[in-house]
């Protein structure tokens, strides 16, 4: 069954040239365009695609508005949110990995990139890739108030191997290669990771790590 997709940007140009690269592959239908936010939280919930390209930057309500209605704490059946940056001066991912996007694009990232993140999304998987996630990480925490004054939660050595693994963009069966662990076993750590986080998503995981410089670079 082809992975279904909501392109929402306020650039014809952009949301025809998504179109035409993930149409190209078999697997990948577009369901829907929006040319704003309230177009896009609308044909969102009418079309309940599988995967949601949102803009972060559209006329009348943005990408991350969007997020929070369509992704965000207490959305009911919520959908998964890719936001798309142009990342100069988009410190506004962080406040959309807040409210639920499970991935980010840069908008010059590439067709293959692009195909990559909307798989990952739809599965649940990786975010995009490594050297993407780092940087975006990287920079949208940079900004973040430090957690001062809090303890952070009581995570099993072995939990913290996976959540550095995460923060550098591994996927699942990545991070099992890298720990010589079994898949069902990633799976379970992440599953009580982020039950101890009050994580939504491997997202969020990622962005805690980098916030409290768990990582090397943070």
């Amino acid at each position: 069954m082809s992975i279904r997709v909501l392109i929402a940007d306020d650039q014809a140009m952009i949301r025809g040239g998504l179109r035409l690269i993930l149409e190209d592959q078999p697997d990948i239908t577009v369901v829907g365009e929006a040319r704003d936010g309230v177009e896009a939280v609308a044909e969102a919930r009418r079309l309940r695609p599988d995967v949601c390209l949102v803009d972060i930057r559209m006329p009348r309500v943005d990408g991350i508005e969007v997020t929070r209605a369509l992704a965000g704490p207490g959305t009911p059946r919520p959908l998964r949110v890719i936001v798309v940056t142009t990342f100069d001066l988009d410190e506004y991912v962080y406040g959309a990995l807040r409210n639920g996007a499970v991935g980010f694009l840069l908008k010059d990232a590439g067709p293959a990139l692009l195909v990559e993140a909307v798989r990952a999304a739809h599965n649940g998987d990786a975010l995009v890739s490594p050297s993407v996630t780092l940087r975006l990480l990287k920079h949208v925490t940079a900004a973040a108030r430090p957690a001062s004054g809090r303890s952070l939660p009581r995570l099993s050595a072995r939990e913290m191997e996976v959540v550095r693994a995460i923060a550098r963009g591994r996927t699942n069966q990545e991070i099992a290669g890298e720990l010589f662990i079994s898949l069902s076993t990633v799976k379970s750590h992440l599953s009580g990771i982020q039950t101890k986080l009050g994580a939504r998503n491997r997202v969020e995981i990622a962005a805690w790590a980098w916030e409290n410089r768990l990582v090397e670079g943070g």
